[in-house]
């Protein structure tokens, strides 16, 4: 009979053969694969019992990943497993069982053209120093753009990258550039420690894989005005909400501070989404918001309000709403209009803009 990892490579060969991008464990359950956007049990296989996902918890944890887990109750680390294949795992206990998410990570970094992506998101790879955001929900390809965008830089141009990220996700492999990937908890203490770190270690650019505190948020400012191309992410929704969120983490008495820094600072906003087209592949549809004197001055006066109008109006200079960028997809009969209008978050504005196309 087979054994709980020789099952595990079993599972996720299957996974990889149908391109599903997360497989969860789940006590009384078969394996069940995201394929997408859908859940789907995988077939002709037994239901999970107590004891097998304890089991494939422990063969995929460290000694010391055993003992944070057991401490905590929950655990994120990335591993690599047979054929090249890395992944990403949540273990986390429910109602005392023990469960698993695993997110598949492609081995291969897709450029900004095989990923979808508006071609304006290679400026921002053009500049010295400043700062970039990548945000959207969870699981929302922010962290494949990100790869995308330092690849870019990777392949064309003489750079020290450093990248802090919880836990890596995507290898790099050095090209033109010379690129360390520092993960959380076992290179690092965690996020601001590694920042601070990072400003003494020579680096061109910086990449955060997400900023989730005000020290963080105010080293990489920091960082990006000291000569510095950072990148980093945020789960925010759009550019106008992303700019609010980055003020509103510090004391009322600091925003003012922040927003002037901001203002001098950034580079741009990408906010994305991904849309299931016709052909059930998720293609991004993209919020592109660029820092032209007009925003700059809007982010120090404090009147974010006005800045979707500023995106909508600026497609001169590459800016792109994501209602433009829906209607794009409907144009190019990617995506409904249904489709386009469920994942708006400003759908009678967006049907104007249908009515105008058709």
């Amino acid at each position: 009979m087979a054994t709980i990892p020789e099952k595990f490579k079993n599972w996720l060969k299957q996974a990889r053969a149908v391109e599903a991008s997360d497989i969860h464990f789940t006590v009384g359950h078969p394996p069940i694969l995201r394929i997408t956007g859908r859940l789907t049990p995988l077939s002709e296989t037994e239901p999970l019992s107590p004891e097998d996902t304890k089991e494939l918890a422990r063969y995929l944890m460290t000694e010391a990943q055993y003992n944070i887990f057991l401490r905590e109750k929950d655990i994120d680390f990335s591993c690599r497993g047979d054929e090249d294949v890395r992944f990403r795992v949540n273990i986390f206990y429910q109602r005392g069982e023990v469960n698993l998410a695993l997110r598949i990570v492609p081995s291969q970094i897709k450029t900004i053209e095989e990923l979808n992506l508006p071609l304006v998101l290679k400026e921002f790879t053009h500049n010295a120093q400043g700062f970039v955001l990548i945000t959207g929900a969870s699981s929302q390809g922010k962290s494949t753009t990100l790869a995308a965008l330092v690849n870019e830089i990777n392949q064309r141009q003489s750079k020290h990258i450093i990248t802090i990220e919880d836990p890596i996700e995507y290898v790099f492999k050095d090209d033109q550039s010379i690129i360390a990937q520092r993960e959380v908890h076992s290179d690092a203490i965690n996020f601001p420690q590694a920042l601070r770190a990072t400003l003494r270690e020579d680096p061109d650019v910086i990449v955060v894989g997400e900023m989730r505190d005000l020290e963080t948020i105010a080293t990489a400012i920091t960082a990006a005005e000291t000569g510095h191309l950072v990148f980093a992410t945020l789960h925010t929704n759009d550019a106008a909400q992303t700019i609010h969120r980055l003020a509103d983490v510090f004391p009322a008495a600091q925003q003012n501070q922040i927003r002037a820094q901001l203002a001098g600072s950034l580079l741009g906003v990408v906010s994305q989404r991904l849309i299931p087209d016709r052909a059930g592949i998720f293609i991004p549809a993209c919020e592109v918001l660029i820092n032209t004197s007009a925003v700059s001055n809007l982010i120090r006066k404090n009147d974010i309000a006005q800045i979707p109008l500023v995106i909508q109006t600026g497609a001169n200079v590459g800016m792109i709403s994501m209602n433009q960028s829906l209607a794009d997809l409907v144009e190019l009969g990617r995506i409904s209009p249904e489709k386009a209008l469920a994942y708006s978050l400003r759908p009678n504005e967006l049907r104007d803009i249908l009515v105008r196309l058709s």
